[in-house]
């Protein structure tokens, strides 16, 4: 831990590296050693080694720095600070210039509720396009494809949901330029529509609305854009600013009009990049294929990627050995906005993660060989999302202007009630943004959404999937879960003015999945359950959660093996639990045990 620097010292000022000047951006890797930092601003390592120590801080010359650290040398000698993950960090990179900059295709996320036709849509786009350019057969699925209208490329990403899209945004990198959202006319906007306007709107992406649907003889598409006015979306009929198209992906209706509407909007935002400047892009997918070795499609996003150039992409090297385009064909080389399949990695790499060239092989392995070895070091100290706990500091010390909440409940109505209650909370310190509200069970989705707008989840009556506890552990996503409104707006409030109670800790013991019920005379319903996770422990508390919603919480009244009585049963047992005061229990319920421990404060 670095100090706190005493400015009237005469030994400190004997120390001092430089007078602070405007040198502008600095920018150092994560987990950078004393040697990588004197090279970076040019100084002697004993000199940086000296005024560490003379700050408290003992270190030798091929140390690890702290990010506490970095900052301090970084302010003292007069640089704006930018501390990268090892994963972003290069070798110098050519820079795109205004001279090389040209027109490049749109790339275009189609988002929208499960049966609304997102993917009969883009079946559409993609067979008018086989068609138009006269590639014989079936387009080969790469997760990504273009099209060509009026003599212009469009790339559609075509991945499920929009996973890799919030995974690459909490990256930081702005991957779509343009999302289309399809609604159905002959249903309406539904949980997973929301959901997917809230991304857009946090990714900060044009939206074009496709309402799909309209050769069906209920469509109503008049009723669709009155109800996305209430999330934003006015048609300019109307004299809003929202494109709105309606289709048939189905006949293939206005699908022209469609595309000619991308066209439209993406002229408007003048996209540009460069092919000279150093090769970068993202991963979309990546896959282990038997018979080619890991396999991953690849956008790119600035650069030409060639056969032959050496690659790295988080932690994965590699040289590229053969690049497949959309229609199925080799190619030499892939220009900006360009979706090919890359062979030639060394083991495959991660959904989301920025793909680089570098100047040959040997480096590309050393790199990655680097990467791997921070990411380990730094893993433990990695600087976690916001929480609640954290809000007051960051409040006072001025770093946080807005505090953005996910909000999950079990009905539509207590959602409204808890976005009305924070609408009134005195917003004058800090702006409380909710960014996305539905009713169920807290996903990956919102866990995703959340790591990539720093954002806490609150759920009221709900509980998180497991795979989104897992998810939220792993990326460090504050996730509060309560019963009663009021403690939600106490907590909100306490954790604006730095006066949280001391907090009690949730522990999961265990959860079975009921798969049979037995009604017996005098006891009531008894739950057949099979313990999946931990142990069921009848001194424990109790919730039953149907399709992630919480319909009971309270105690086991009898837990039981083969007719006989116990106190715990353990996971890969069945047990027959009864719970008390309570008998609308069905198959297919999850039963969950849990204890309340207080944490101690830090």
């Amino acid at each position: 831990m670095v100090k706190k620097i005493v400015s009237d010292s005469e030994n400190e000022d004997k120390h001092k590296l430089d007078d602070p000047k405007s040198l502008g951006e600095l920018v150092v890797t994560e987990g950078a050693t004393v040697k990588d930092f004197a090279e970076l601003v040019k100084k002697n390592p004993s000199d940086i080694i000296k005024r560490l120590i003379s700050l408290g801080e003992m270190v030798t010359i091929n140390q690890p720095l702290s990010n506490e650290a970095i900052n301090v040398l970084a302010e003292e000698l007069g640089y704006e600070l930018k501390i990268v993950s090892p994963v972003e960090e290069t070798a110098p990179e050519v820079k795109e210039t205004l001279e090389d900059l040209e027109p490049r295709p749109p790339v275009v996320t189609v988002m929208g509720h499960v049966d609304h036709g997102k993917t009969s849509l883009l079946d559409g786009i993609r067979k008018t396009n086989v068609i138009a350019s006269e590639a014989g057969g079936i387009t080969q699925h790469i997760g990504a494809y273009q099209v060509i209208k009026n003599n212009k490329k469009i790339t559609f990403i075509d991945t499920p949901g929009h996973e890799a899209f919030t995974a690459m945004r909490a990256r930081g990198a702005k991957v779509t330029d343009i999302a289309v959202l399809v609604v159905a006319a002959d249903d309406g906007v539904m949980p997973q529509t929301i959901e997917a306007i809230d991304h857009a709107h946090a990714a900060k992406v044009p939206i074009i609305v496709a309402i799909n649907k309209i050769d069906k003889p209920e469509a109503n598409p008049e009723k669709i854009k009155q109800q996305l006015t209430e999330y934003g979306l006015v048609s300019e009929e109307w004299g809003g600013d929202t494109i709105f198209v309606e289709i048939s992906a189905k006949l293939g209706t206005n699908i022209d009009d469609l595309l000619e509407m991308i066209l439209i909007t993406a002229e408007l935002q003048e996209l540009k990049a460069s092919c000279k400047a150093t090769t970068k892009g993202f991963v979309i997918e990546a896959k282990l294929d038997k018979g080619r070795g890991p396999v991953a499609t690849v956008l790119i996003q600035q650069g030409t990627l060639k056969v032959g150039d050496s690659i790295i992409s988080g932690v994965v090297n590699g040289k590229v050995r053969a690049l497949t385009n959309d229609q199925g064909n080799p190619v030499e080389e892939a220009t900006p906005s360009m979706p090919v399949e890359v062979i030639g990695f060394s083991s495959v790499p991660h959904a989301g993660d920025e793909i680089k060239v570098v100047a040959d092989e040997k480096v590309a392995r050393q790199k990655a060989e680097e990467r791997a070895l921070k990411l380990r070091i730094i893993e433990g100290g990695r600087e976690k999302k916001l929480s609640l706990e954290d809000l007051f500091q960051k409040i006072q010390e001025g770093e946080l202007q807005e505090l953005n909440l996910i909000i999950k409940a079990d009905v539509q109505g207590s959602v409204e009630a808890l976005r009305d209650s924070f609408n009134k909370l005195d917003q004058s310190e800090v702006k409380i943004n909710i960014i996305h509200q539905g009713a169920g069970a807290i996903s990956e989705t919102d866990v995703m959404l959340a790591a990539a707008s720093n954002a806490i989840i609150i759920g009221f009556n709900v509980r998180p999937a497991p795979k989104a506890r897992e998810l939220a552990r792993k990326e460090k996503v504050d996730i509060r879960t309560y019963r009663v409104i009021y403690q939600v707006i106490e907590d909100i409030n306490a954790a604006r003015i730095g006066l949280l109670k001391p907090e009690y800790e949730e522990i999961l013991l265990g959860r079975a999945e009921v798969r049979a019920i037995f009604k017996i005379t005098k006891v009531g319903t008894i739950a057949g359950t099979f313990v999946q996770d931990g142990e069921i422990n009848l001194d424990a508390k109790a919730r039953l959660i149907r399709d992630g919603v919480v319909v009971y919480d309270g105690l086991i009244h009898s837990l039981r093996r083969f007719k006989e009585d116990v106190s715990v049963v353990k996971s890969g047992f069945e047990c027959g639990i009864g719970l008390e005061n309570f008998n609308d229990v069905k198959e297919g319920d999850i039963i969950e045990t849990y204890k309340i421990i207080e944490k101690p404060r830090v």
